[in-house]
């Protein structure tokens, strides 16, 4: 241990080998004497310092006396004193480096001089610096080298300064050297950037100055001007905006003309300036309000669809009183509320997407469809914001520009099919869009003003309304597609489904003439659907055959029922409801899923074994419930029913409701496997001729439920006569077509022994047939 004159570094930091030049009166040495150097700073001081040699005096140009010290070794401080001059002595112990190496210690080094050698690569050494790295053999001064760099804070020399173990220096060394490397390069790279933009923005500033020069001399100037802010300026007063749009049109042209052309964010300015004038602003289809002439043309397009028709017909007539009669709000902008929102629900192919043209050529409107199947991103409906690079306005505006005026038909396609995801929920942009009351003030994102869409008539379309969010289902006027009976679908195959597959096979009229019973055969054996694109494709496959045959030198064909079966092949669908049901336990039941309405069978089966309820044909809860709802009712009524006491005693129940891949769910077959498991029972079959559908409660009373419409029709494609349906959906069946009516018995009923008297065989009969 020695005792040294403690010199305090205010803010920096001695290593061993640097040479420091300090006022002779703040040293108190004499030459040939050693000191310890101690950094300091805010009056704290490092836990080690540097022990240095006085090396010798010299002047400084001021004048000063001063002594020079050169680094020898690290020391550490312990107690001290003050001296008689007043100056801190304090023993020190010193801590001079060892220059063993292991193999971690030359790896170490090894590292430390490539990045180093990056790093003098980077600021363009001149070779004196890797001179004197080179020059250096030992590994401790190795690393106090990392010390000599200005870039490397005070904090990190002293954690350097206080790291006597060599191994650990060396590694912290190579640490804070490539934390330097690293951020020169970083600082290198975006040099290189900032001055390659600025190389570019002067190319092409001289390349526009020169063909503009060309331009000029070729005389073709009158585009360039055009484009440029005295075109806009034209095209803005041409366009016929409204007051806030184009005062919002003139800013963004006075933003133009004080960027200049050639800075980056004109062609920005430019492409906005596009989208507002791409807009019809002032342009309105001349709408015909002839409620009469509408009806013709809707009819002319499509057979059925009355709902619809009619209230296109009523829309009409409401317009045409309102002009007629001078009531004040109907105009554009002016929040009147009479802006049409119909939502046309159905199943596949029954023309709600088709019966959107006939809308707008009814109007005399301009007709455009906007999918939206599949949207996932509120953007698509309402634009991005101009802050993002290419940045667009959205579908809706998009729409309107494709349509050339201010109020056409809009076809929102498949809005059921709207989804949401983290860029968030398109159903929530159309709500403003969808309201009547709102949507004369839309704002896209994009173009960032109000534009007035009470004037456009929106149709919506979908296959179902359990995925359309409650919120936006409010703000729509919903028309029910059920479904054609057979007699419309060979009215529509007759006057618009075969006429156009003659055409597209390159048939004429005289070619091929079909007789109805021909198309009842198509459309009773070949196709089952609610809608006609089965039929449509069918029909399509006959006519095909038939230009062949005709290609092939054969004269006209008459189409009739042997035809039909010759080209279309074997018969594909059956009705089956009476070797279905002529066992007891089978049950027919009406369901409806998204094509549409359908029968279903529901078979029970009982067995020996463990007591219980066995359920398959992949159904939901609510479906799973309703069965033990109508086991429970049989088992509670046993007596009354003329069942057993004992039929249920060690037996298991099984109810399958074929098909066995097709999911099903809800309460509406309640009633029917009640029915099919008191059949079973009592061995009474069930009248092959009865469909039944109704939810069953605990008391045996029948609950309304919905869909009765595409139910009835199913059934009776499916070629059954008695239909069975809760009593208080009776007023539901005034919407089941008159023909279709007709040819049926209805049966509403308010409990399940109703049903049962309707549906099941009576005793006399079996006795009868016995």
């Amino acid at each position: 241990m020695t005792d040294l004159l403690l010199v305090p570094v205010d803010d920096n930091v001695i290593f061993p080998g640097m040479t420091v030049v300090v006022p002779a009166a703040e040293v108190g040495a004499e030459e040939g004497e050693q000191v310890l150097l101690v950094p300091r700073h805010d009056g704290h001081f490092a836990g080690v310092g540097t022990v240095a040699d006085v090396t010798g005096r010299t002047r400084l140009p001021n004048g000063v006396t001063a002594v020079q010290l050169t680094g020898v070794h690290r020391g550490k401080a312990g107690t001290g004193s003050a001296d008689d001059a007043g100056h801190l002595r304090v023993d020190v112990t010193p801590h001079p480096d060892s220059t063993e190496r292991d193999g971690r210690i030359r790896e170490l080094e090894s590292t430390y001089r490539v990045v180093v050698d990056e790093i003098l690569e980077l600021r363009e050494d001149d070779g004196r610096v890797a001179a004197f790295l080179r020059g250096i053999d030992e590994p401790g001064a190795l690393a106090d080298t990392a010390g000599w760099s200005p870039e490397i804070p005070y904090d990190e020399k002293v954690s350097l300064l206080e790291t006597l173990d060599v191994r650990e220096r060396l590694e912290l060394a190579v640490r804070l050297q490539r934390e330097r490397l690293a951020e020169m390069q970083v600082r290198k790279s975006l040099r290189e950037d900032v001055e390659s933009g600025a190389a570019k923005q002067q190319r092409e500033y001289v390349l526009r100055r020169q063909l503009e020069a060309i331009r000029k001399e070729l005389g073709e100037g009158s585009d360039d001007a055009a484009d440029g802010p005295d075109g806009y300026r034209a095209k803005i007063e041409a366009a016929g905006m409204p007051d806030h749009v184009r005062e919002q049109a003139e800013r963004e042209l006075a933003r133009l003309e004080r960027t200049g052309e050639q800075s980056g964010e004109s062609s920005m300015i430019r492409t906005y300036l596009d989208w507002l004038l791409a807009l019809p602003w002032a342009k309105a289809s001349d709408e015909q309000l002839d409620p009469t002439a509408a009806r013709t043309v809707l009819d002319a397009d499509h057979t059925g669809l009355e709902d619809v028709k009619d209230r296109i017909v009523e829309y009409l007539a409401v317009r045409k009183l309102r002009r007629d009669r001078g009531v004040e709000g109907d105009k554009p902008g002016s929040n009147s509320g009479q802006g049409t929102i119909l939502t046309l629900v159905g199943p596949p192919g029954t023309g709600k997407t088709s019966i959107g043209e006939s809308v707008a050529r009814a109007m005399n409107r301009e007709f455009v469809r906007m999918s939206l199947g599949g949207v996932r991103d509120e953007a698509e409906i309402r634009g991005h914001r101009r802050t993002y690079v290419g940045a667009l306005p959205g579908r809706l505006v998009r729409t309107l520009r494709d349509a050339g005026t201010m109020n056409p038909v809009i076809l929102l396609d498949e809005v059921d099919k709207v989804g949401a995801d983290w860029r968030g929920d398109p159903s929530a942009a159309l709500l403003e869009v969808l309201d009547p009351a709102q949507n004369h003030a839309f704002r896209d994102h994009y173009l960032d003003v109000e534009i007035d869409l009470s004037q456009v008539v929106f149709l919506a379309t979908a296959n179902q309304l359990d995925t359309i969010p409650g919120p936006l289902l409010d703000r729509m006027e919903v028309i029910s597609f059920d479904g054609y009976t057979v007699e419309e679908k060979v009215a529509i195959a007759r006057d618009h489904l075969l006429p156009r597959q003659v055409t597209s096979a390159g048939l004429t009229a005289d070619d091929v003439t079909a007789d109805e019973a021909a198309l009842r055969l198509v459309v009773s054996e070949y196709t089952r659907e609610s809608g006609v694109r089965q039929l449509d494709r069918s029909l399509g496959k006959l006519t095909r055959k038939i230009a062949t045959r005709i290609a092939s030198g054969s004269g006209p064909v008459v189409v009739d029922t042997d035809v039909v079966r010759e080209h279309l092949g074997r018969q594909r669908f059956f009705t089956e409801a009476v070797e279905r049901t002529a066992v007891p336990g089978v049950a027919t039941g009406m369901a409806v899923t998204g094509a549409g309405g359908d029968v279903l069978f529901i078979e029970a089966a009982s067995m020996v074994g463990t007591e219980g309820l066995v359920l398959t044909g992949q159904l939901g809860d609510v479906m799973k419930e309703s069965a033990r709802i109508a086991l429970s009712w049989v088992r509670s009524h046993a007596a009354e029913l003329g069942i057993a006491e004992d039929a249920f005693e060690g037996r298991s129940f099984h109810v399958h409701v074929p098909a066995g891949a097709i999911p099903k769910d809800g309460p509406s077959a309640g009633v029917t496997m009640a029915t099919a498991l008191v059949s079973l029972l009592t061995g009474r079959p069930v009248r092959h001729t009865v469909a039944m559908t109704g939810e069953l409660t605990l008391q045996g009373r029948v609950l309304p439920i919905g869909g009765v419409k595409q139910k009835v029709l199913a059934a009776h494609a499916a070629g059954l006569t008695q239909i069975v349906v809760p009593e208080r959906n009776r007023a539901d069946l005034d919407d089941v077509p008159a023909d279709v009516a007709a040819q049926l018995e209805f049966h509403p009923s308010m409990t399940i022994t109703e049903v049962l008297d309707v549906a099941l065989e009576p005793v006399e009969a079996l006795q009868v047939a016995a």
